[in-house]
């Protein structure tokens, strides 16, 4: 490139830069991180450490994103004012190194550029993974275990902290169930696009004869609900019963009646928790299932209510899966609704899904 090219280059990424600055809201989440900010530096902060835990969290997680766009606003004004001295002086190694620069900082820009096809209501909330072994039998439990070790790679490689709420394992190998809080900058926004049947196709390694099975596993994602959302349950539509806890833990969690499960009665909605070590700690974190689950219950049914009207209303079915994993006869993940492929399954398992959810998040806005 010629430095006017380089310039102009330069030029466009600020004025994107910009506009990803409002799409974001970084105004009001600077404001934000500094009332955190003078919170934390109250005394009596660490009287709840739970809360103060929360709150350190969120000031860190608007911390790492604002000094990110930041960082790169002022990178790009540098090189740019760099660029118009270099214009004067045609120094030839300068260009050069001006315009590796520019290539390094759009292809950040390009990076972060996800972020701003997160429009939804809840998108920058924390989610409520699930994943439920389907048809298959042992093998649908291990490909839900698969799963599981697939999106905790994900949520590592984005910084994402995740608990594992409730799991319930496999007689003889992997997991029957097993719910995820996944907290983080966009994790709702992220991972919404993994919600559906997921289909894996291999030689199983549970059959004796190694022929070709197929197995399913149903994903369910859920934002967090902010505390501050009504959502009116009445006590008497509740029924919540308490057991012994018979996940992993630490001491007590197993000999007590800590496990919480709650049914919503109107609809058959249920929830259960016992991987916090207090009884009231599980039914707090299974309330906050529950309200997940109705608020996303209602905009699924107005959403079908609305598609109903245009003639545009499908059944979803256990064989309407989303995502197809083909280890055998050929090596394919293909995403049905995007129709995206990555002919590297080895890949994909590993957690390396963004080029899914990108493909996702494009389909949704066109």
């Amino acid at each position: 490139m010629t430095i006017k090219e380089v310039i102009s280059e330069l030029k466009n990424l600020q004025t994107k830069i910009e506009e990803a600055w409002g799409l974001l809201h970084l105004d009001k989440k600077n404001e934000e991180r500094q009332k955190l900010e003078d919170q934390m530096s109250l005394q009596s902060f660490w009287s709840d450490s739970l809360q103060a835990g929360e709150i350190t969290q969120k000031y860190d997680e608007l911390k790492k994103e604002l000094d990110f766009w930041v960082s790169l606003k002022k990178q790009v004004a540098d090189l740019l004012e760099m660029g118009e001295l270099d214009e004067k002086d045609k120094s030839v190694s300068l260009r050069e190194d001006l315009e590796k620069q520019t290539v390094q900082l759009k292809e950040k820009f390009a990076e972060a550029e996800i972020s701003l096809m997160f429009s939804g209501a809840h998108d920058n909330n924390n989610a409520f993974l699930s994943i439920h072994a389907g048809t298959g039998g042992v093998d649908a439990m291990d490909f839900a275990e698969m799963l599981l070790r697939m999106y905790l790679r994900f949520c590592e490689k984005r910084g994402f902290k995740t608990q594992i709420l409730n799991e319930s394992r496999g007689g003889e190998a992997g997991i029957k169930s097993v719910t995820l809080l996944i907290k983080g900058v966009q994790a709702y926004g992220f991972l919404k696009s993994e919600h559906g049947v997921h289909r894996l196709v291999r030689i199983s390694p549970f059959d004796s004869e190694k022929m070709r099975h197929t197995s399913f596993a149903l994903v369910e994602v859920l934002p967090e609900i902010d505390e501050k959302t009504v959502l009116e349950i009445k006590p008497d539509d509740l029924r919540i019963d308490t057991f012994m806890s018979s996940g992993k833990g630490g001491q007590s969690v197993n000999t007590t009646y800590s496990a919480v499960r709650i049914v919503h009665l109107p609809t058959g909605i249920t929830v259960s928790c016992q991987n916090e070590r207090s009884q009231q700690q599980n039914k707090e974190t299974a309330m906050k299932i529950l309200k997940a689950k109705l608020a996303t219950r209602m905009e699924e049914e107005k959403t079908q209510e609305m598609e109903k009207l245009r003639g545009e209303y499908h059944e979803a079915a256990w064989s309407n899966q989303i995502r197809s994993y083909v280890l055998h006869p050929y090596h394919l993940v293909k995403d049905h609704r995007t129709d995206f492929e990555s002919k590297d399954p080895d890949k994909v398992l590993n957690g390396d899904l963004i080029d899914f959810i990108e493909a996702y998040l494009k389909m949704r806005r066109s």
